[in-house]
């Protein structure tokens, strides 16, 4: 007698997302169903006869979603990400819908790339690749600065922040940290200094985010904290695209108040992210206008994207769909409700 295999509905799925969950541990005890398009309120429909969904930062499961969802029998909501802002976690409990998240797939993975991107930016490494394709030589414009002696400011400390900080001394760079919950051992033993948010604003030369999207930190970076700042800051934000205020940084890049931004998240990235739109025209005006900027550096959310983190994100979900198949208690710190 054939055994029937848990379904699980997977939306906004690229290539390398079929192939880490298929190969994950366990994967083979599974019913897998591809969609490339996202979740919303219109595509819910696609998981009818499925116990299971798997998500991405973009879709959208709202209370709209969830009920629509719970309609049709699913009664998981598997996130492949660490964020869950996109999730109503009280419709989610009231439907009897429980929802995982993957907290920690690779902390050095996106820690890794925010190096990347200072070192980038600062000496104008992309600019040159580009000039010496095209023959030019030419030294005039890259010219940057010694990370060395100068004041970096990371916000937020959990784990990506804490090694970014630890790289960043190992520049001999001085390290200011803020948090609402600070790792003082840790502070003392690497030389990191626990200062307010509008001190780290003031004294930074460089600053990066690596704050989770709360109620308090939503566009924390705006006009108000950007007039704090140095003149010429570097700023950095691979966390969370709504941590800063786009029309409040285009100002800004405008005055010369800020001297650099590199992101990796864009507080409006749905629908632009993740897709191949060189053959449009690019719809949403203040990204557009931010890629006109010679001092910014934009990448497409890909932080994450390792082949340790790849690895990690579908063994933590492949997991989690197996025990609650088996209604066997979900990996530890993965549950949100």
């Amino acid at each position: 007698m054939e055994i029937l295999k848990p379904v699980i509905a997977i939306y906004d799925t690229k290539p390398y997302d079929r192939d880490y969950l298929t190969c994950a541990p366990g994967a083979g005890e599974l019913d897998w169903h591809f969609h490339e398009f996202r979740l919303e309120a219109d595509t819910a429909f696609a998981a009818k006869g499925a116990q299971a969904v798997c998500v991405f930062v973009n879709d959208i499961a709202n209370r709209e979603v969830l009920e629509h969802l719970a309609g049709w029998g699913v009664r998981l909501v598997a996130l492949r990400c660490a964020g869950f802002n996109n999730v109503d976690l009280e419709a989610a409990r009231e439907l009897s819908i429980a929802v995982t998240r993957v907290p920690s797939y690779s902390p050095h993975a996106v820690a890794e790339h925010t190096i990347a991107l200072i070192l980038t930016l600062n000496r104008k490494t992309h600019r040159a690749f580009n000039r010496v394709r095209e023959f030019n030589f030419s030294l005039s414009g890259l010219v940057g600065f010694d990370l060395c002696g100068k004041t970096a400011g990371v916000f937020g400390t959990g784990k990506t922040g804490r090694i970014v900080a630890e790289i960043l001394r190992g520049f001999r760079m001085r390290v200011l940290a803020s948090d609402p919950y600070p790792n003082h051992e840790w502070a003392v033993q690497n030389g990191i200094e626990y200062v307010e948010v509008s001190t780290l604003a003031r004294e930074s030369d460089l600053i990066t985010l690596h704050a989770p999207l709360t109620p308090q930190t939503d566009r924390i970076v705006n006009k108000e904290t950007l007039a704090m700042m140095k003149s010429g800051v570097m700023l950095v934000n691979v966390s969370r695209g709504r941590l800063i205020h786009t029309k409040a940084l285009i100002q800004a890049l405008k005055r010369g108040q800020v001297g650099g931004v590199a992101l990796d998240v864009y507080e409006e990235e749905e629908g632009i992210f993740f897709e191949d739109l060189s053959g449009e025209i690019l719809q949403n005006d203040e990204l557009a206008r931010l890629l006109t900027f010679p001092n910014v550096l934009v990448t497409a959310h890909q932080a994450f994207l390792t082949r340790e983190a790849l690895s990690e994100i579908a063994r933590v979900t492949v997991e989690n769909v197996r025990r609650f198949h088996r209604k066997e208690a979900f990996l530890e710190e993965t549950v949100l409700c």
